[in-house]
């Protein structure tokens, strides 16, 4: 079992704990599932006001539901749609402050206000992205984007296992 004390004083410190987390959950674990399931979790018991994160998986040249934590989501996301889409289609990070004024948003969860939404690639090739929702308009910021996509370059390689 995991036991992490993660207590930042500051958002860069938050992810800077994050990441040795998540390096040491990833660390020796070749199954790119495992690892997406305790990142996931690792992510939702640390960072606060989401009410949804997960993966998605690129598989076929669509999202794949992944792991993750929250409630029940949509299984299959096409490229040209929603946020998750765009991130995958584009493989820039997804910084929405009101989902309900993206074109083509997906609504997973009504509950859903903002979203923050990292492409995963490695070595050129999308692996998936990182979603993660919140309940509250303007959640995420640059400093979460920059955490996040730190998360994913420390990911990537082992989801490729």
């Amino acid at each position: 079992m995991y036991d992490f004390a993660i207590a930042a004083d500051s958002k860069s410190d938050l992810y800077r704990e994050l990441a040795a987390a998540l390096d040491s959950l990833t660390a020796d674990e070749s199954d790119a599932i495992a690892n997406m399931a305790n990142v996931s979790a690792l992510i939702w018991q640390y960072l606060p006001d989401l009410n949804w994160a997960g993966f998605y998986r690129n598989i076929g040249d669509e999202l794949v539901l992944g792991p993750f934590q929250g409630k029940a989501a949509c299984i299959r996301i096409p490229f040209d749609r929603g946020v998750c889409g765009a991130a995958a289609a584009t493989r820039e990070t997804q910084l929405v402050d009101d989902v309900h004024a993206f074109p083509g948003h997906i609504a997973c969860d009504a509950a859903s206000r903002s979203e923050l939404v990292v492409p995963i690639v490695h070595q050129g090739a999308l692996i998936g992205v990182l979603d993660l929702d919140s309940p509250s308009p303007s959640r995420f910021d640059a400093g979460d984007a920059a955490g996040c996509e730190a998360l994913m370059a420390i990911l990537a390689p082992r989801l490729v296992g």
